[in-house]
Parts: C-alpha cells; structure tokens; sequence
C-alpha cells in the first residue's frame, strides 16, 4: 500500500530517572530506572515523509524480577536490547505498516534477546517479556510516524485501506476482520483512571513523618483522594503474607471510602495484584473469602486479580477456575504472545491484562483477539511517564477496557514528564474527580501534539 512506511532514521535517548518515593510491588522495589524515548524519520511508498516518537521504562524491575543479577547489568541487557531491535526496524528493507513489522520480528528478537543476554553474560537470559518492553518504544515511534507521515490519527489506520486484515495472525474466523473493527472510532473523552498503592505506600496522614518528600505533593492515599477525587485503587499485595494482605485490602477500603465519602463520591472500585508471588491460586481464594468475612463491601469493590501465581504458564500449570469462579483473573507478566494467551485461557483465566509496554503491535492485536472471543481486559501503564503516559492512556481510551486505565507516574515519577508535557497534556497528567481527559491527543500519529511540545520546551529552555 502507498501508506506503508520505511525508516530513514532512528535516534535512541536514554534519560535516567529516580522516584519521588520507592515503588514496592512483588518482591521487588522500584527507585530508579531509565527512560527510553526513541525518534524515528520514515517515509511512505508515495513520497510522504513523517516524524515520529515513542517512549518507554526499560524497567526490569517488573519485566525481570530476578535478585540474582545486579539492576545496572540488567539495563545494560536492556539497552543493548532496543539498540539491537532499533537496527532491525532500520534495516528492515522494504515499506510495510507498523503491525506488520514487529510481528515479522516477533522471531528475531527471541533471538536478539538470548544473543545481548549471552553477550553481557548474565546467568539466566533475559526473558522474553524484557525484550518487548525494550522494543516498545521502537515500535511506539512507528505508529506515530506512520500516523503522521499520512496524515491521519494512527487508530484510523488499522482497517483496509492500511493494512491487510487479522487472519494471518489468528486464523480463518478472522477473514475480513481488521484491528479497527475492534476499536472506538474516537478517544473515549474521560477515562476512569486507577491509582497505585504500592508495597510502602502511606494510607493516611497519621503515617506521615519527616522521611516523606516535602514538595507539596500528596504522601498518602487519603491526601490522594482529595487532590485527585480518585476512586479506582489497584492494591500491590504480597503474595505470601496473608495477614498483611488482607490487613491492606481492608485498611484501603476503609480509608479510601472514608475520603470519598468526604467528596460525596459513592463509587469505589479496587483490584489486587501480588506480582506472580503467590505458590497457588488457593492463596487468593482464602485472600477473597477472609476479606469478605470480615468486610462484604469491601469484597464487593474488588474488581479482579491481577496474575497472582509465577510467569511460567506451561511449568507451573495451575488450574485458575475456582478462584475465577469468586473474581475475574487476568493474566498480566505471562502474556507475552498468542501462545500464552490460548494456554491462559484454556488453564481458566479470565481475561489479560494489556499494556503498551508489551508494544502497540502487540497490544492491538490480543485486544481484537480478546473483544472477539468476549473476554475481559484491562490497559495497565508500568508507571510510564511523559510521551508513554500519554500513549498508555490513550491507547486504553480507544479500547474497550474493564474500567478505565492504571495511570501512576505522577504518584512515583511526576518530573519525568516535563513541563511542556504537564502543560498541553494537563488533562492526562493531572487526575480531576478520578478521571483522566483525553482531549490533548490531537492530530495525527498517537495525538502527542509534537510540534507543540517541542515550541514550548525551546521557549522554556
């Protein structure tokens, strides 16, 4: 098609960035990581030639938890990962649409990944969930170029005129099917956004003390909830403490509904997520049934639960029904693939949870596959900041999620976004009555208003 597109140019921009306050979620604890932002010059089959830009965490605090590899080894790993992927993209030799090209890469960068890992010679290879949200940036960058190159908002450009239909990726029952038949013709202009509470996370003022940030931000959920009026809370839980768990399932609720009911706010919503650390799906079922003993109202706010057990579908094997059963269950780190999407299901999970992280290709793809089948998702953000932010949510603002979209950079990382970003995007960075506002993604590509930001950041410097 004339719309295809070829890279003519990639530039990779590394930003390191450190947390306002420690993010604890599974085992691990995230303070500091870099920022990926990566700039791509391509050109169409017509002659058309766009900018484009992608940004993304390459944190392997969450895509590779392990504690036997130092966190500076393991972004080394990272680095040389999107560098690896960058010059795949380039050297790709022949236009195509963005969805074409990282799924005819899918293979290579299994390979990219094992090759780096061997290299640097880490002890066990970067796994494969790492190596996508390495090139999530890569492939960012792509659709915004593609969109601005022709001219067009890039969720326009996943029907026929721009691409070829979705058989050739999920079979027969998908002939004449197109991405865009799966998606809103619009961006949703409020989106529900659900705010962090992490591991160490403060509930109240009474926890407050001298070793908070004195920035005039908010250092506790109940603060958060005035500022912000949020009502959807995603609580990080542990996993192997089941005191502490369902101790922090009630203290959130109640807290939470005290604010909201300061607002005059009825609605609340929570989900749980223990990060992969928990032995069994029995763990959450004896979660669930102590919480709804000793709290029916909080148990009834609970949305669903977030990949309770390990990453490994195929080795751990566990049946997830008779906790689905009591709540939805969607499969988050093991979803890196159309494999590990049919073996979730068949092992009786609910739905997946999707993130831009795992790459828009990617994302666009297991979401059509998963409104077709009518199985449930939600778009979850990996606490991205600055043109990731905006991507994230706007990608959930197009889809068809549970209940809106996981947004928290601004908790953990709020200067990461600059301000030019904070200015136009307002809407997106600053949370109103819970909601995030979409109407800042404008023009074509992924709506970034590019050419704005990059006017007001001159001005500001």
């Amino acid at each position: 098609m004339n719309s295809d597109i070829l890279v003519k140019e990639i530039e990779l921009i590394y930003e390191p960035q450190k947390a306002r306050f420690p993010l604890k979620f599974g085992a691990v604890v995230m303070d500091q990581v870099a920022l990926c932002k990566v700039r791509v010059v391509v050109e169409t089959r017509a002659g058309a030639v766009g900018e484009g830009w992608g940004a993304m965490f390459l944190a392997d605090f969450w895509s590779w938890p392990t504690a036997s590899i130092e966190h500076s080894v393991k972004q080394q790993v990272m680095q040389r990962t999107v560098e690896g992927y960058a010059r795949l993209v380039a050297d790709y030799g022949e236009p195509a649409h963005p969805v074409d090209v990282f799924w005819s890469l899918e293979d290579e960068l299994h390979r990219l990944s094992d090759e780096v890992s061997r290299e640097v010679g880490t002890p066990e290879p970067q796994p494969f969930l790492g190596a996508l949200v390495c090139a999530s940036p890569v492939d960012a960058a792509l659709h915004d170029a593609f969109g601005v190159a022709n001219g067009v908002d890039v969720y326009k450009a996943y029907g026929p005129e721009f691409m070829g239909d979705l058989s050739h990726l999920l079979g027969n029952e998908f002939k004449d099917r197109y991405i865009a038949d799966y998606l809103r013709a619009e961006y949703k202009q409020e989106i529900e956004v659900f705010h962090l509470v992490g591991g160490l996370d403060k509930l109240t003022r009474g926890e407050l003390d001298n070793t908070d940030p004195d920035d005039g931000m908010p250092n506790c959920l109940q603060d958060y909830i005035a500022r912000d009026g949020v009502f959807c809370l995603k609580v990080k839980l542990c996993g192997n403490d089941l005191d502490w768990d369902v101790d922090r399932c009630l203290g959130v609720y109640r807290v939470g509904r005290e604010a909201l009911d300061r607002l005059g706010l009825a609605e609340m919503f929570m989900t749980a997520d223990t990060n992969e650390q928990c032995d069994s799906p029995d763990y959450v079922v004896d979660l669930l049934a102590r919480v709804r003993k000793q709290s029916p109202e909080c148990f009834d706010r609970i949305l669903y639960i977030e990949q309770p057990t390990g990453r490994d579908l195929a080795a751990e094997a566990h049946n997830l029904r008779e906790l689905a059963a009591i709540k939805p269950v969607l499969v988050d780190e093991s979803l890196t693939d159309l494999e590990s999407f049919d073996l979730a299901i068949t092992q009786g999970w609910s739905g997946v949870a999707l993130k831009a992280c795992k790459c828009q290709s990617s994302t666009l793809v297991m979401a059509a596959k998963a409104r077709h089948l009518g199985i449930p998702y939600a778009v979850q953000d990996l606490t991205n900041p600055s043109l990731a932010l905006f991507h994230s949510v706007g990608l959930a603002a197009r889809l068809y999620t549970i209940k809106g979209v996981e947004a928290n950079s601004r908790q953990f990382f709020p200067l990461a976004t600059t301000p030019a970003e904070r200015f136009i995007h307002s809407g997106i960075f600053h949370v109103r009555r819970g909601y995030a506002n979409t109407w800042s993604l404008q023009g074509p590509g992924l709506g970034f208003q590019t050419a704005r930001l990059q006017a007001m950041d001159e001005n500001l410097l």
